[in-house]
């Protein structure tokens, strides 16, 4: 069976939030028909990712691991490619809390051959990726654990944040608007990401260049608060023009004609 669309994974992350979706909404929210949305709610629900119910779908429980697991396979080189970029921006022995995220595990990934490091986190993911590494101190932050992404979120998780102070702080986002807002779906993740950006020196956005085609509806905050943007792909003019009135350090790790990265 072929991996779900970028479209069908942001259905669900909002399905997910709200526990149930109807096609209207969804039909004005993505600017498609709703025939369009019909058929992405009659797909979902025959992989059994979501519930169909008069006028839309309902979010069952036991599914997220699914949109998830998908998001993983969404633009994967280019996430590779973005781990490696990130983790080349920063030195060995530093410090530095990573956030929920399939890039960011890519970060995560790369980091490992760091010395020396420390690793703050809210993501089981990059936990498990790192906890076996002689040269990284893991810190896990405590919370509530989403079942669906390893996630760790909520007002326990802010406040374990606020303990610290790194060097480095890498977060990633499920969309970047024209306007340079950077946003997520889940209030209680933001709140999160957004206490790790506070207590960093230099702040670090991760994101493909398919978060240019997305949105959602939670505020994280502005590209003008990062330091520096690392993607996959030239980004919009739009973006690009705010990255230099900001000075914002825009890193492309694009893939070259023999398959390398530049």
């Amino acid at each position: 069976m072929e991996p779900i669309s970028l479209r069908q994974t942001d259905i669900l992350d909002l399905a997910r939030q709200f526990g149930r979706v109807e096609v209207d909404w969804l039909a004005d929210r993505f600017e498609m028909t709703p025939q369009t949305i019909r058929r992405d709610l009659n797909d979902l629900c025959d992989r059994g990712m979501l519930r169909r119910v008069h006028g839309g779908a309902t979010y069952p429980t036991g599914v997220s691991n699914y949109a998830y697991d998908s998001r993983r396979l969404l633009a994967s080189d280019g996430k590779r490619r973005i781990g490696e970029r990130a983790a080349s921006l920063i030195p060995d022995r530093s410090s530095i809390m990573l956030n929920i995220g399939t890039t960011t595990e890519q970060v995560a990934m790369a980091l490992a051959r760091h010395e020396g490091i420390m690793v703050v986190t809210n993501n089981l993911n990059v936990a498990q990726i790192l906890r076996e590494v002689p040269s990284v101190e893991l810190i896990v932050a405590g919370g509530l654990v989403r079942p669906g992404d390893g996630g760790i979120v909520g007002e326990a998780t802010v406040s374990f944040i606020r303990q610290f102070k790194v060097d480095y702080a890498v977060i990633g986002a499920s969309a970047i608007d024209a306007d340079g807002a950077v946003l997520d779906f889940d209030y209680r993740e933001v709140s999160v990401a957004r206490e790790i950006l506070a207590h960093a020196r230099h702040t670090i956005l991760v994101a493909d260049n398919m978060k240019f085609e997305r949105t959602a509806p939670v505020r994280i905050g502005h590209l003008s608060d990062i330091d520096a943007f690392v993607t996959d792909a030239e980004p919009p003019k739009d973006i690009a023009t705010l990255c230099r009135s900001h000075s914002v350090h825009l890193e492309i790790a694009a893939e070259q004609a023999n398959g390398m990265s530049q």
